[in-house]
């Protein structure tokens, strides 16, 4: 099964144990994915800026920032876990099984960037950007410089403005976890309108974009 992946991948690991890892959830037991999530994470940024900055010599550090955000947020990771079908290979405690049928986005959009870090552990950066740019290339592909995609917070910064609403605030309610693995729970709120949204992940961005994502759909269902 895990030379499927590897074929996806486009990536023969030296050290099967790695990829292993990169796949179990830490509710499968303590040897998790976790600290590969965090290392897949800086690698993955590495090579979307590296493929970006050559992609399009012409643009503005600010657009080439948005559209790297709009490559690296948790809806195109978890698109990209998809398409390799990295769900059937995740390992899984009990509780994360007994939740539903497929893995939650977030859990998919980690262990994606976990698979990131052991690429680069097994096979060093060039090995690592080569898998990024082989699974990421069909959302490079789709990218419009002139429009990039904007993530949800901005889109509901723009929503508010639009209605001459005052900005969302954002404040963190709860933090869980160690310190080299927290778990952030932000809470989003739209004082005009006295509407509240809670969003989760493992960093307070991430946790804001959910909330504001969270917002979003409060909005649209209003």
């Amino acid at each position: 099964m895990s030379r499927a992946l590897e074929k996806r991948l486009g990536h023969r690991f030296a050290t099967p144990r790695l990829l292993e890892q990169a796949l179990t959830h830490r509710s499968r037991g303590a040897d998790n994915n976790e600290r590969l999530e965090f290392l897949g994470d800086g690698v993955l940024g590495c090579a979307m800026a590296d493929e970006l900055y050559a992609r399009f010599p012409q643009l503005s550090e600010g657009k080439l920032t948005r559209l790297r955000a709009s490559l690296v947020r948790e809806e195109a990771l978890a698109e990209v876990a998809k398409s390799l079908g990295l769900g059937e290979f995740l390992r899984l405690g009990e509780g994360e099984v007994a939740a539903g049928p497929e893995p939650r986005p977030s859990i998919l959009a980690d262990a994606l960037e976990a698979v990131l870090g052991a690429v680069f552990l097994d096979g060093g950066y060039d090995a690592a950007r080569k898998t990024v740019l082989a699974t990421f290339s069909p959302l490079i592909e789709r990218l419009d410089p002139e429009r990039p995609a904007k993530d949800a917070k901005t889109r509901l910064q723009e929503i508010l403005q639009a209605k001459h609403r005052r900005l969302p605030q954002y404040r963190v309610v709860a933090v869980a976890g160690e310190a080299h693995k927290q778990s952030f729970e932000v809470e989003c709120f739209v004082t005009e309108l006295n509407l509240r949204a809670i969003g989760t992940g493992t960093s307070r961005q991430r946790a804001e974009q959910q909330a504001a994502k969270a917002m979003l759909e409060r909005l649209e269902a209003a």
